[in-house]
Parts: structure tokens; sequence; C-alpha cells
């Protein structure tokens, strides 16, 4: 069973995604880590948020930054936004993750900061008992 799921739109986000795997690395905790876009794979996107036992989602994702709002419109676990700077520096994705509707709550770190959604996700697992 893998504790977190990590989740890029796309692999040119994988400078991204190495730091985020680090960090989970050096705490021993077992992921798994899929590249599917919210747009170009919606439906083996949806199939794997439905079927995953992982506890936490962290999503990276740039410029509509659509991928963390979808998976937590599929799950009730938390999700973790990370956005990708781009052609706005990022504030573009950024401002997508964070205004959700209510209801679909999306947590969201700094841009480019796998680093810090990593810590995020393992802070959740420790209080939820998981670690």
């Amino acid at each position: 069973m893998s504790l977190i799921s990590i989740i890029s739109g796309s692999a040119s986000d994988e400078q991204i995604v190495e730091r985020t795997i680090r960090v989970l690395d050096e705490a021993g905790i077992d992921y798994d880590y899929q590249i599917l876009s919210a747009h170009r794979n919606p439906d083996e996107l949806d199939e794997y948020v439905k079927n995953s036992d992982s506890l936490v989602f962290i999503c990276i994702a740039g410029l509509s930054a659509a991928l963390p709002g979808v998976v937590a419109s599929k799950t009730d676990k938390p999700v973790i936004g990370v956005p990708v700077s781009g052609t706005l520096g990022g504030i573009d994705a950024l401002l997508s993750i964070v205004q959700m509707p209510r209801g679909v709550p999306v947590g969201c770190v700094g841009i480019d900061n796998g680093a810090n959604a990593a810590h995020l996700a393992v802070k959740i697992l420790a209080v939820a008992g998981k670690l």
C-alpha cells in the first residue's frame, strides 16, 4: 500500500516531482507516482483516484492547474496542490489551485515547492496516526 500518491500533469514537471520524492524517501514513506493530465487523461485519472489506496494525494500542475481540483472532486482524502511556474511565473497555477469552490478543498504550497507538499503530507499522515 502506498500512503501517498503523487500525480503530475506532465512529464515536464520532473524536477518538482524529484524534490517531492526525495523528502518521502528520506522519511521512509511509500508512495506511488503517476503522470496523468486532467485534460489529456481524464478517464485514466478518474480510474486511478477511485482505485487508489493512498491516504493523501499530491498533485503537481501548471497552467490552468485543474489537476488538484479534479482529484479533490473525486475523493474525500486530502489533496495538496503544487503550482508549477510557467508563463506567468506560476501565479496562474497558484490562483487556480487556491480558488476551489466550497466543498472541494485543496491545500496549496508555494510555486514549484514539491518538497513542502511532501512535508505537509507527512504531517497529515502523522496526525492521522498512520506513521
